[in-house]
């Protein structure tokens, strides 16, 4: 039997104690890892879950605000103003879960209505919904392309340099709600593309044989229409006069393109001139057969609409009859009559100023 080295057993039992000592020390040393990364990790889910909070919590405003975000306003801007204007409580949670929740460029121009205690969230969704107040603003039908123009730069809360005038005819005259935000170049585009939107969709469903061989003359036979007669009821009325005397070969006669041959569109201020309506020019219909070359304002809906599909009648004449509307005939003789009538109303009129006039004189 061979005897056992004391040495080399002492050695072997250093060796297991020292391998027992790693093991135990990297044992510790991986718990305390797993302990620290728990703790942090529950650190972060306490502190995103506070943050989530104070994000979905009511918010400081006591009474609705309007907030306003200019064209080019970064998030850190407009958190930094929101914090200030005390529509949040905290900047940075805002521009956080702003961010996170991918937003950040959603972030749109404007005024905006922030109701009393509206949450970060609530304020997110408001300023990204694009729920913007709205402002009025109405063009009256028959309006020129210039003086619609002259409107939009007088209008001080859109903003944005003069717009260049369009082309006579290509804007929809309406009542319009505009965000603050909306520039005089971005209104007169809107403009134009609810008027071609408007063309495009009566035009699909116009009366069947119509003397009207484009969109265009449509829109130029409406602004006809729309300046010939205010009273709603007769628009079909008139345009169904004047396709009776373009299918006849009869010229328009109509005083309105007269008026715009000389002045553009802009009031007379006095009765026509034998001379003026004997005067050749591009509009004056007293003078050219068929249609005008242009357009002489911008017709609203109805107008284009009326032309689109207009009265079927007999009527190839009108004349004013005094009430504000129009007295409409068939034959010559019936519009001579109604002439008549129409001057008598005239010649009493003016009588009837005369003696006013007088009387307050007096």
């Amino acid at each position: 039997m061979t005897q056992a080295n004391p040495k080399n057993s002492n050695q072997h039992q250093g060796n297991q104690e020292g391998g027992l000592t790693k093991r135990h020390a990297f044992g510790i040393a991986t718990m305390m890892i797993i302990a620290f990364t728990t703790f942090a990790m529950a650190f972060v889910i306490i502190g995103y879950a506070i943050l989530k909070y104070s994000y979905i919590h009511d918010g400081p405003l006591t009474t609705e605000q309007v907030f306003e975000i200019e064209k080019g306003t970064g998030l850190s801007s407009i958190s930094k103003k929101l914090k200030h204007q005390g529509v949040i409580s905290s900047s940075g949670t805002f521009k956080m879960f702003v961010k996170f929740d991918g937003g950040e460029t959603s972030l749109k121009a404007g005024e905006y209505a922030i109701p009393p205690k509206a949450s970060m969230r609530d304020v997110y969704e408001i300023l990204t919904d694009g729920q913007a107040i709205l402002y009025p603003i109405t063009f009256a039908e028959g309006l020129t392309s210039a003086q619609i123009i002259r409107k939009i730069v007088r209008t001080d809360s859109i903003t944005g340099v003069a717009p260049t005038i369009p082309t006579e005819g290509v804007l929809l005259p309406e009542t319009y709600m505009l965000p603050k935000s909306m520039t005089k170049t971005e209104l007169v585009k809107k403009m134009r593309a609810e008027q071609e939107a408007l063309i495009d969709e009566l035009w699909s469903d116009r009366a069947i044989g119509l003397p009207i061989k484009s969109k265009y003359e449509a829109i130029i036979l409406a602004s006809i229409v729309e300046k010939e007669t205010g009273v709603k009821s007769e628009r079909e009325h008139v345009a169904g006069v004047f396709m009776n005397r373009l299918n006849q070969g009869i010229r328009l006669e109509s005083d309105p393109t007269i008026i715009y041959g000389i002045t553009g569109g802009e009031k007379l201020g006095r009765g026509l001139r034998r001379s003026e309506i004997a005067r050749k020019t591009d509009w004056n219909t007293y003078q050219i057969s068929g249609l005008p070359k242009t357009p002489i304002c911008n017709p609203g809906r109805a107008a284009i609409a009326a032309v689109l599909n207009p009265m079927v009648t007999e009527d190839i004449f009108f004349v004013a009859d005094g009430s504000g509307g129009h007295a409409f005939a068939k034959t010559l003789r019936e519009h001579n009559n109604n002439v008549k009538k129409w001057r008598k109303v005239e010649r009493d009129r003016k009588r009837a100023a005369k003696k006013a006039k007088k009387k307050a004189e007096q």
